[in-house]
């Protein structure tokens, strides 16, 4: 069975929308994309280039997907088997998909997304994929949450955890803090949650 893994760029108050160049999402007159960009050095794009390694799958919403299609294939040699690793792309509209080794999800998405974690291949990667990331919260189907947390706060834009997210526990598996302070921490699906008190 394969793990669904959401790696996430996140402001301190749970902002994910457009953290890498400056018109990459601007929905909802949204006006800080590229907010990450500042807190970029060598030792974040290590840990990036560890994360980014093969073998993975890519699970994307349309949107994601959309920029990384313009993207990627050709700068291929910044992520090494990218255009050879398979792209899962959810969505219900009429797509073409010209990125190799693309395959549309539609219909029962919930269906189709079961059926693929329960196949023996390479885990499935959600980077960014706001919307996509609430439906999978909703169905509990993420096993592993690794976040970067920028020191930084945005105010208003598309949010990591929104209305709809289930309550669930994690349990931290790796943190880092960088340089120019981004918390970098990976966390494992750990049950339900567990309540208690003090006296």
């Amino acid at each position: 069975m394969r793990k669904i893994i959401a790696s996430t760029f996140l402001s301190l108050d749970g902002i994910l929308q457009g953290p890498g160049g400056p018109e990459e999402d601007l929905s909802r007159n949204f006006k800080y994309c590229g907010w990450t960009v500042p807190y970029f050095d060598e030792f974040l794009g290590e840990i990036m280039a560890e994360q980014m390694k093969q073998p993975f799958s890519l699970l994307l919403g349309r949107l994601t997907y959309d920029i990384f299609a313009a993207h990627w294939p050709r700068h291929a040699e910044e992520w090494s088997g990218i255009n050879e690793s398979t792209k899962y792309v959810v969505s219900n509209q009429d797509l073409e998909l010209r990125w190799q080794n693309s395959i549309q999800l539609k219909g029962n998405i919930i269906t189709e997304i079961k059926k693929l974690k329960s196949e023996n291949d390479p885990d499935l990667y959600v980077y960014g994929s706001g919307q996509l990331v609430q439906t999978l919260f909703q169905y509990d189907l993420i096993d592993e949450l690794w976040l970067k947390i920028f020191p930084i706060t945005l105010g208003s834009g598309k949010r990591l955890f929104a209305e709809g997210t289930l309550p669930a526990q994690y349990k931290l598996e790796q943190s880092k803090i960088t340089p120019k302070g981004v918390i970098v921490v990976n966390y494992v699906r750990d049950g339900k949650v567990k309540i208690g008190d003090f006296s």
